[in-house]
C-alpha cells in the first residue's frame, strides 16, 4: 500500500485505539453512577437527535470528502469546493435546528435533554473535518478527536456522581464535540482564500450530496432506529441500556476495522478520477484480508469472554448485555467486509445507486423485524434483526461487485480464518470455564486467545505474518 495511506490509517487506527481504551476506562464508571435507566435514557434521546443532524447534513460528510479529495491537486476548484459545500450545510442545518426545536424540545418529556443536544447539531454546522479527510489529511481530525475525547471524560470523572447528573452527562459529551469541531477552523487560514467565496454555486451540489444522502438515511436508521424502537415499543430505557452497552463493545472493537475505510476511500477516489484501475483492484485485494483477519478474531473472542466480561465490567443489573453480545458480534465481520465493498469501492467509484439499494433492503428488513421481534424479544430481538440486516447488505453488495472481486478467494480466505476463529474460541471457552469471573481472568483469556490465533497464523505461514514481519525489518534497516 501507498506510504500515505498507511500513515493515514495509523492515524485513523490511534484514535481507533483511544476509543477501545476509554470506554474500558468510562463505561463501568457511568453504567453504575447513572445505572441502566439514565444510560438508556441518553442513548434512547440522542438516537432521536441523531436523525435531524442527519436530516441537516444531506450526505454533505461524505459527499464533500469524496469531491475535495476529486480536487486535491486542483487549490482554486478545491476550496470553491469548500465554500460551497459549507454554506450548503449552514442553511440545511439552520432548517433542521428549527424543526428539531419545535418537534422534541417543545413536545417531549425530555425537553431539557434535548434543548442541550441542540448544541450536537449545531456542533455538526462548524464540523470540517471531511475536508482534512478528502485532502489526505488525517493528523489534524486525529489529534483534535484526541483532545475532545480526553477532556470528555476528565469532565464525567470530575463532575459525574449521580443519576441526578444526566444533564451534566448529557451537556459533556455536547459542548466538548463543539468545542472539537471549532478548534479544526485554526488551521483552515492556510488551506483556503476568501478570494474562493467568488462565484460559488450552492445549487448544483444538490442532487449528488442527496443521492448519497439516500444510502445514509437507510444506514442511520437501521444504526439509530432499533434504539428508538426499542424504547418506543418496551416503554423501558433499561432495554435500550442493554442493546446500546452491547453495542458499545462491538462498536468500540469495530471501529479498529473500519478506519481503514475511512483511510482508503479519498485514495481510491483519487485513483478512479485518475483511471489507475488496476491499483484499485490490488488496494481492495489486500483490504479484504486485512478485513478478515481482524474480524473474526474479534468476533470470536467478544462471543468467548462475553460471560465472564459483563458482570465485572458493567456492574449488577446487566445481565441481559450478555446474549445481546453473543448475538450481534458477527456484524464486526460483516460491517467490516461491506466497508470494503460499500465505502471503499462502491462510493469511490460513482456506484451509489447499487450501494443504496443494499443499504435500504438492510433498512427495510432491519425495521420490519425489529417491529415484530422487539415486541417479543425486546432488545436481545433487536439484536437479531441488526445481525440479519448486516448480513443482507454484505451479500447484496458482494453480488453487486461479483464482476470484480475474486469471491471463490473471498470464500476461501473467510473459510480459513473462521476455522482459526473457532479454534481460539474453543481454547478461550475451555479457559473460561476453568477460571470463573473476574477482571484478571478475562485478561488471561483474551491473552490465550491472541496467542492461539497469532500461532494459528505463524504455522499457516499466512501471508499477514510475512508483511509484518517485512515492515519490521523495513523499520529497522531504516534506523
Amino acid at each position: 500500500m501507498d506510504k500515505k495511506v498507511i500513515k493515514n490509517y495509523l492515524y485513523n487506527l490511534s484514535y481507533q485505539l483511544l476509543l477501545i481504551i476509554l470506554p474500558i476506562i468510562t463505561t463501568p464508571y457511568v453504567s453504575r453512577v447513572l445505572g441502566a435507566k439514565g444510560v438508556g435514557t441518553y442513548s434512547y434521546t440522542n438516537s432521536i437527535t441523531q436523525y435531524f443532524i442527519l436530516l441537516g447534513c444531506i450526505g454533505l460528510n461524505l459527499y464533500g470528502q469524496r469531491e475535495i479529495a476529486y480536487y486535491q491537486n486542483d487549490i482554486k476548484k478545491r476550496n470553491r469546493t469548500f465554500f460551497e459545500l459549507l454554506f450548503l450545510r449552514f442553511i440545511t442545518l439552520t432548517i433542521s435546528i428549527i424543526i428539531f426545536y419545535f418537534t422534541m424540545v417543545s413536545h417531549s418529556k425530555y425537553s431539557y435533554i434535548f434543548i442541550i443536544q441542540v448544541l450536537d447539531i449545531i456542533a455538526s454546522i462548524f464540523d470540517i473535518s471531511w475536508f482534512f479527510q478528502g485532502i489526505e489529511d488525517f493528523q489534524k481530525t486525529v489529534l483534535r478527536n484526541f483532545v475532545v475525547r480526553i477532556i470528555c471524560v476528565s469532565l464525567i470523572f470530575m463532575f459525574i456522581k449521580s443519576p441526578n447528573d444526566l444533564q451534566l452527562y448529557v451537556l459533556c459529551y455536547s459542548g466538548t464535540l463543539l468545542l472539537g469541531n471549532l478548534s479544526l477552523w485554526l488551521y483552515m487560514p492556510k488551506y483556503v482564500s476568501k478570494s474562493d467565496i467568488k462565484n460559488i454555486n450552492i445549487k448544483r451540489h444538490v442532487q449528488p450530496a442527496v443521492m448519497l444522502f439516500l444510502p445514509q438515511i437507510a444506514t442511520t436508521i437501521y444504526t439509530l432506529l432499533d434504539k428508538t424502537m426499542i424504547g418506543f415499543i418496551t416503554n423501558d430505557t433499561s432495554e435500550v441500556a442493554y442493546y446500546e452497552q452491547s453495542q458499545t463493545i462491538i462498536k468500540t472493537v469495530m471501529t479498529v476495522i473500519t478506519s481503514l475505510g475511512t483511510a482508503m476511500m479519498p485514495r481510491i477516489a483519487n485513483l478512479f478520477k485518475n483511471e489507475k484501475h488496476e491499483e484499485i483492484r490490488i488496494y481492495m485485494q489486500n483490504s479484504i484480508k486485512f478485513v478478515l483477519v481482524l474480524a473474526i478474531p474479534f468476533t470470536f473472542g467478544i462471543m468467548a469472554i462475553a460471560k465472564g466480561f459483563v458482570p465485572w465490567f458493567f456492574g449488577n443489573g446487566y445481565e441481559k448485555v450478555v446474549p445481546n453480545m453473543e448475538i450481534i458480534s458477527p456484524i464486526i465481520i460483516f460491517i467490516g467486509m461491506s466497508t470494503v465493498t460499500g465505502t471503499q469501492y462502491l462510493l469511490p467509484l460513482g456506484r451509489q445507486k447499487e450501494y443504496t439499494v443494499s443499504v435500504v433492503i438492510g433498512c427495510i428488513v432491519n425495521v420490519c423485524l425489529n417491529a415484530l421481534l422487539i415486541s417479543f424479544f425486546k432488545s436481545i430481538g433487536a439484536a437479531i434483526a441488526t445481525f440479519l440486516a448486516e448480513l443482507i447488505i454484505l451479500l447484496i453488495q458482494l453480488y453487486f461487485v461479483r464482476k470484480e472481486f475474486d469471491l471463490k478467494v473471498i470464500f476461501l480466505q473467510f473459510v480459513k480464518y473462521l476455522i482459526f476463529g473457532l479454534i481460539m474460541y474453543g481454547s478461550v471457552k475451555l479457559v473460561s470455564n476453568a477460571i470463573g469471573v473476574s477482571i484478571v481472568n478475562t485478561f488471561i483469556e483474551i491473552v490465550v486467545g491472541g496467542i492461539v490465533y497469532i500461532l494459528l497464523l505463524v504455522v499457516s505461514k499466512d501471508s499477514i505474518i510475512k508483511m509484518g514481519t517485512n515492515m519490521i525489518k523495513s523499520k529497522l534497516n531504516n534506523k
